[in-house]
């Protein structure tokens, strides 16, 4: 029974060791998104294809850490005796003494805003990404559709008319 329950506290503590990992990942991935942003404002082309890159290199290396991280959830699910689908954090601290359960309660409220600020911040990239996309696709199309537009424009005395003519501007008084 002893060498279970120490079983568990050395799982926990790798768990924790993950789970510190994964939160400076997280903050990482917020200075990444709000560098991107800037990027994509700035549309410093070159700057944003390293900063892709490197996403992705820092990606394809990530996935290790993950399942290092399953592996002791996994670990631990058999050491409490329970699903691999019911080990949460919540769960562990259940079973564990006042002391570890105070360091799993601190990481899970850390890692919940974490998570919350990076569901922001992807939101308001993903927001300005959007509107990027709306605006280039109404510049294309203003620039394709030239002559071909069905807008109507009203002169000085209210009478309307159509623009046929394909010039970017027209000087007409």
């Amino acid at each position: 029974m002893k060498a279970t329950a120490i079983e568990i506290e050395d799982k926990v503590d790798e768990l924790l060791a993950a789970l510190d990992k994964d939160s400076r990942h997280i903050q990482e991935s917020l200075l990444k998104l709000n560098e991107l942003r800037s990027l994509v404002v700035k549309r410093d082309d070159a700057a944003l294809g390293r900063l892709l890159e490197s996403i992705q290199a820092e990606s394809d290396s990530y996935r290790s850490h993950e399942l290092k991280r399953q592996s002791i959830r996994k670990d631990l699910a058999n050491a409490l005796g329970c699903n691999l689908e019911q080990m949460t954090l919540s769960a562990i601290e259940a079973s564990l003494p006042e002391e570890k359960k105070a360091q799993v309660t601190r990481m899970k409220a850390k890692l919940k805003s974490l998570i919350t600020e990076l569901k922001k911040e992807h939101l308001s990239t993903a927001l300005l990404l959007s509107e990027c996309t709306r605006f280039n696709n109404l510049l294309l199309k203003s620039i394709f559709d030239l002559g071909k537009s069905d807008v109507v424009y009203y002169n000085s005395n209210g009478a309307t008319s159509r623009q046929n003519d394909t010039a970017f501007v027209n000087l007409q008084f």
